[in-house]
């Protein structure tokens, strides 16, 4: 008999585990279960928000995946019991041999007071339509971009916002007549990276952008138009762009699979202490960072495990946490981090400056990814 395979999330890690179980010469039937018709890269976000390109350009439909084996199902999952590997959705039930749990982070905008009434966040599709749409009104004032709570997804991404922003800007003549600052958590930019780090604040000086270090932003004063600052600070602005908290789905924190706020997860291969219930993506407690190339990793290393079960032979090489993160810096120009997290005794990391080169290898990228994942 076939072994049934659910995998719960059609996101980089789903999507990435479905293509290789299909393409692999192993008895599997996977069925792929995600809430949305589409998926959408999450660096595509800012090419809504900037109105660089429309939703239907940055979408890839996921009844496109026709791959043998693999049958998706737009359903929301609504019950996990791990134990007895099943799953309940809004239109049925699965009962799986092996159980992938990738449905992602996440936001709690709630969880930072004043922030849904007086700030914005650009994560989520949604967001980043309504920021297309108010961004032409934003002509002068002061600009703040903060992470308000860690873990949180993409790391570059709030500079790039700060970096893309000053671009938009300037090409309709109001930079002059806008302050913008990012708030981070962290000492520099991109921790693992002093390259990447370096290449980023250079280009904020160069833009006269403000990089307010080992910070964060607690709440929002929405009348009086000012941010909070965990030291007891205060920042005024005119327009808020928050990174939100991330949390697991709630569907995820009712199954019991979550300790201390993620699934905790077998470094090497991504098992959960439930047998024959695996966990990738920014789901889980895995010391990388939350980005789709990580899941998209992890989607590989599990992969590469069950195949070898399945074939009751082979030894899958261990998740190793190695992944390429692309930077955007404006002027159409992408830098790349190559970053390793696992396999040496503390995180490494390369860095490819700024290039139009850079930019077409990001491109490609997505192109194959799209190819990889649905054929087109």
């Amino acid at each position: 008999m076939s072994t049934h395979v659910v995998v719960l999330g059609a996101g980089f890690g789903g999507l990435e585990l479905s293509a290789r179980l299909s393409s692999a010469d192993v008895d599997v039937d996977v069925t792929l279960i995600d809430k949305s018709e589409a998926f959408v890269f999450g660096f595509s976000k800012f090419e809504l928000m900037f109105g660089r390109e429309s939703l239907e350009e940055v979408r890839s439909y996921y009844r496109d995946v026709v791959k043998p084996g693999v049958q998706f199902r737009q359903e929301t999952v609504t019950s996990i019991d791990p134990a007895a590997r099943r799953v309940a959705t809004d239109r049925n039930a699965y009962e799986a041999d092996v159980l992938v749990v990738a449905l992602g982070a996440d936001y709690d905008l709630g969880a930072t007071p004043g922030f849904p009434e007086g700030g914005h966040e650009f994560y989520s599709i949604d967001g980043a339509l309504r920021l297309r749409d108010l961004l032409p009104s934003f002509t002068s004032g002061k600009a703040i971009i903060a992470v308000l709570g860690e873990p949180f997804k993409c790391p570059p991404a709030p500079c790039e916002a700060a970096m893309l922003l000053d671009e938009w800007l300037t090409e309709r003549g109001v930079r002059s007549n806008i302050e913008i600052s990012v708030v981070s958590p962290w000492g520099r930019p991109i921790p693992p990276s002093p390259g990447a780090s370096k290449a980023i604040l250079d280009r904020f000086s160069e833009r006269n952008i403000t990089f307010i270090p080992e910070q964060g932003v607690t709440a929002l004063d929405p009348a009086k138009k000012v941010a909070y600052l965990r030291d007891g600070g205060a920042l005024p602005y005119d327009l808020f762009l928050g990174i939100p908290i991330h949390r697991v789905p709630a569907v995820v924190e009712a199954s019991g699979l979550a300790v201390d706020g993620w699934i905790p997860v077998d470094q090497a291969n991504l098992a959960t202490r439930f047998p024959n219930v695996y966990a990738v993506g920014d789901v889980t407690s895995a010391p990388v960072p939350k980005a789709g190339v990580f899941a998209e990793g992890a989607g590989r290393a599990v992969a590469e495990y069950l195949i070898a079960e399945l074939r009751r032979g082979g030894s899958p090489k261990p998740y190793d946490g190695a992944a390429s993160c692309y930077v955007e810096f404006g002027d159409r120009k992408v830098g790349r981090v190559d970053v390793d997290f696992l396999t040496g005794d503390t995180p490494s990391a390369r860095f490819a400056g700024p290039s139009l080169e850079t930019a077409e290898e990001k491109r490609e990228f997505a192109s194959s990814r799209r190819q990889r994942w649905f054929g087109h």
